[in-house]
C-alpha cells in the first residue's frame, strides 16, 4: 500500500510541475513582450532563477548536513540532464531556432564557467573562499544581462510607447508567475521525495540516485518550462531558461553550498574525470550546434539524448 502511495505521489507532483510550468511561461511571455526586454534575456534571468530553486534547495541542504555528494552530483547532473537530455528531447519535438549573438554570448560564458568550476575543482575540494569566487562569477552575469538590455533600449522604450498598461492583466500575469513558480517548485519537491523513496524500494546506491534521479527530478522544471515554451514558439525563454539554469548551478548552487558547508565541498575523482568533462562535451555540441547551424536540430537532439542514455548506462 505504502508503494502505491509513493507513485501517486510521485504523477501527483508531475501534474503539479506540469500545470505550474504552462501559468509561468505565460507569465514570462507577457513580461518579455509588455517590458521590451528580449525573450532570452528573461529566459536566462527570471526564468532561470525561478526554475533552478529545486537544485539550489536540494544542494544547499545536502551540503549543510555533509553530504557532498548529493550537493556536487545534483548540480553537475542537472548540467548535464539540462542540454542532454532538456534540450535534446526539445529539440525532438521541434527544431529550436537560435538567436545567434545573444546566444553565442551566453553559450561561451556557460563553457568557461563550467572550466573554472573544473580548475577550482583539481585539487579535491571548493572552499569557503572559492564558494565566494563562484557567487561573484554569477553577479558579473547578471551585469552582462543588464547591458544587453540597455543595448536594447531604444527597442524598449517603443514597446513600451506602443504597450497598454492594464492593472487588471498586470495583476492576474503576477499571479500566474509567482502561482506558476510555486507549482513548479512544490511540485518538483513532491517528485524528488518520492523518487527517493522508489529508488530506496529498488535499493538504487546513494551516489547514482543524486546523479540521475535527483538531477532529473530537480530539472523537471527546466524541462516542464523548455517544453512548453517550444510549443508557444518562444524558443528564446527556452535556450535561455536552459543557459542560465546551468549557470546558476555552477554559480549560485555550488557557490552556495560550498558556503554553508563546514569543511567545503569534496570533489571525487568520478566528478573531476566523468561527470564534469561529459558536461562540458554536451554543452560544446549545444553551442556549438546552436552558434554555427543557427537551430538546435532533431540529428543533434538525437545525439544528445544518445549520450545521455550512455552515461546513465555508465553510472547504473
Amino acid at each position: 500500500m505504502e508503494t502505491i502511495i509513493v507513485f501517486v505521489i510521485f504523477f501527483i507532483g508531475l501534474l503539479t510541475i506540469v500545470k505550474g510550468g504552462d501559468l509561468f511561461v505565460d507569465a514570462a511571455i507577457w513580461i518579455a513582450k509588455k517590458t521590451g526586454i528580449p525573450s532570452i534575456i528573461i529566459g536566462a534571468t527570471i526564468v532561470s532563477i525561478a526554475t533552478t530553486l529545486p537544485e539550489f534547495f536540494v544542494s544547499t541542504v545536502a551540503s549543510n548536513e555533509g553530504h557532498s555528494d548529493i550537493a556536487l552530483g545534483n548540480a553537475i547532473g542537472s548540467t548535464i540532464c539540462n542540454i542532454a537530455f532538456v534540450i535534446g528531447l526539445c529539440s525532438c519535438i521541434k527544431p529550436i531556432k537560435i538567436n545567434k549573438g545573444l546566444f553565442k554570448l551566453k553559450g561561451s560564458m556557460m563553457i568557461g564557467y563550467l572550466v573554472v568550476f573544473f580548475i577550482l575543482a583539481r585539487d579535491g575540494i571548493i572552499t569557503f573562499k572559492e564558494g565566494g569566487m563562484l557567487l561573484i562569477l554569477f553577479l558579473f552575469f547578471i551585469i552582462v544581462n543588464i547591458l544587453e538590455f540597455k543595448n536594447e533600449s531604444g527597442k524598449t522604450e517603443s514597446c513600451k510607447r506602443n504597450s497598454v498598461y492594464d492593472k487588471k492583466h498586470i495583476i492576474l500575469n503576477i499571479i500566474k508567475f509567482v502561482l506558476g513558480a510555486w507549482f513548479i517548485v512544490i511540485g518538483a519537491h513532491m517528485l524528488v521525495d518520492s523518487g527517493i523513496k522508489i529508488a530506496n524500494i529498488f535499493k538504487i546506491p546513494q551516489q547514482v540516485v543524486s546523479l540521475t534521479l535527483l538531477a532529473v527530478g530537480t530539472s523537471l522544471p527546466e524541462l516542464v518550462t523548455s517544453v512548453v515554451a517550444i510549443i508557444k514558439d518562444e524558443e528564446n525563454i527556452s535556450v535561455g531558461n536552459i543557459i542560465g539554469a546551468n549557470i546558476l548551478n555552477l554559480t549560485i548552487v555550488l557557490g552556495a553550498s560550498a558556503l554553508v558547508s563546514d569543511n567545503g565541498l569534496f570533489i571525487s575523482d568520478q566528478t573531476l574525470y566523468l561527470d564534469i568533462p561529459l558536461s562540458l562535451l554536451v554543452m560544446t555540441i549545444f553551442v556549438f550546434s546552436g552558434a554555427i547551424k543557427k537551430e538546435i536540430s532533431r540529428k543533434t537532439g538525437l545525439l544528445l539524448l544518445a549520450i545521455y542514455i550512455i552515461y546513465l548506462l555508465i553510472l547504473f
